[in-house]
């Protein structure tokens, strides 16, 4: 490309498939440089008492707005700008894609603070709960597929998004004594489990971004399950959100198919199985069903 180079930054944040990087800023306004990886998701979201320009310039690659309504490929030498930014709205790149995003709202502090935080407690879960390295990244990648398929508008799509990525932030304020046991556990010791879709809420709810304590909300519902059974409130049927009964779907079926401390993995067939068995009874009949039919192609 040749328009940008490291010589060009002030500062650079990576996290898995994105990287920002503060190329100018003075008098409020800053240029803020982004680098995705094919498939990474990108968003803009109105702030409360801000009406001023934002500004997106495409320098490679090519960013589809996620949108039914306003559905719209940016290209090299495309732009995109709103002002202000009335609604959310989600990109995905498709392939390497290169944008300069141009703000007279001073955020690349609190933005690339809120990234540095979101990679650093994936990368915390894995660690902690003994999954495979990519566990946060496979449960994120099916949701959003799921999300899609079915039509969930764009806001809906953000807060997925980063609920299915941190699902299990909680497990971060559970005893390792217990998470990491490999016999099954005592009752006390499983009740102290549960407690985990609470902290997660709580540790989202702290950061104090408002997308987050709206992923917080769905991240405390992930392990409610259809028929009332599920925890933290035994909730079921609609009372669960759509985001968190496809976070329960997707992360079942991961959890079944991978290696685990105390479980051996299933194959995809048995996993698969297992979800259409208890569809109407622990999930969603319809999630599944979408499940069911997008492995078909895509898994």
């Amino acid at each position: 490309m040749g328009i940008i180079n490291e010589k060009s930054f002030i500062e650079t944040v990576h996290m898995k498939g994105l990287q920002i990087s503060l190329i100018a800023s003075g008098d409020g306004t800053e240029v803020i440089y982004h680098k995705l990886e094919n498939g990474t998701r990108w968003g803009l979201e109105p702030a409360e008492q801000w009406e001023a320009l934002e500004y997106i310039y495409v320098l490679s690659g090519e960013l589809h707005l996620l949108d039914p309504e306003e559905e719209t490929f940016l290209k090299p030498g495309d732009s995109f700008f709103k002002n202000p930014v009335a609604v959310t709205y989600f990109f995905q790149a498709n392939g390497p894609t290169e944008f300069l995003y141009i703000t007279s709202q001073p955020i690349y502090h609190l933005y690339s603070k809120a990234t540095k935080e979101l990679l650093e407690l994936a990368v915390s879960i894995e660690e902690k709960d003994g999954y495979t390295v990519g566990h946060c990244e496979r449960i994120k990648k099916l949701s959003m597929l799921v999300g899609e398929t079915i039509g969930l508008k764009t806001n809906q799509l953000k807060c997925l998004n980063i609920a299915a990525f941190l699902h299990d932030v909680g497990k971060l304020r559970i005893p390792l004594d217990i998470l990491q046991k490999p016999g099954k556990l005592t009752p006390e010791e499983w009740n102290i489990m549960k407690e985990h879709s609470l902290h997660g809420r709580k540790i989202l709810e702290e950061i104090g971004l408002p997308f987050l304590k709206e992923a917080g909300k769905i991240v405390e519902q992930h392990h409610e399950r259809y028929d009332g059974s599920g925890y933290p409130h035994g909730l079921k049927g609609d009372e669960i959100s759509i985001e968190a009964a496809i976070i329960a779907v997707v992360d079942s079926y991961d959890a079944m198919t991978t290696e685990r401390v105390y479980q051996k993995a299933r194959t995809k067939e048995a996993a698969l199985n297992e979800l259409y068995q208890n569809r109407g009874t622990l999930y969603n009949p319809y999630i599944v069903d979408t499940f069911l039919e997008l492995q078909k192609d895509e898994f």
